[in-house]
């Protein structure tokens, strides 16, 4: 493994400027762009592993990845009351019936028998 192959490379499109645009955030400002996805991101590699050259050559220390960072893995999705319903498993949610007196004479259990 290259020792660039540990840092974030990222070739978006970029509507304003209908561009592809190649970044490096964790290793450098800036980056590259070009009307072609592979020809940007070739360029980008080849500008991180410039970079990682000259933080040698002055004897700096390279920054560490920060996308290997360790997480919980946990997050919280927030979701409209409709969604969070239709998202419920069918047997918590109570049956629906067409009559009232169907309604009445079956009663909706939420617990499974």
């Amino acid at each position: 493994m290259k020792e660039s192959d540990r840092y974030l490379k990222v070739v978006e499109w970029s509507e304003e400027d209908q561009k592809y645009i190649g970044t490096c955030p964790e290793l450098f400002d800036g980056g590259c762009h070009g009307v072609n996805e592979a020809k940007v991101c070739k360029e980008l590699c080849e500008i991180v592993d410039e970079w990682i050259e000259i933080y040698k050559k002055h004897g700096d220390p390279l920054p560490e990845p920060k996308h290997l960072i360790e997480c919980s893995g946990k997050f919280i999705v927030r979701v409209g009351i409709l969604r969070a319903q239709a998202a419920c498993l069918p047997q918590t949610q109570p049956r629906r019936t067409v009559s009232k007196k169907a309604a009445k004479s079956r009663p909706v259990s939420l617990a499974k028998a």
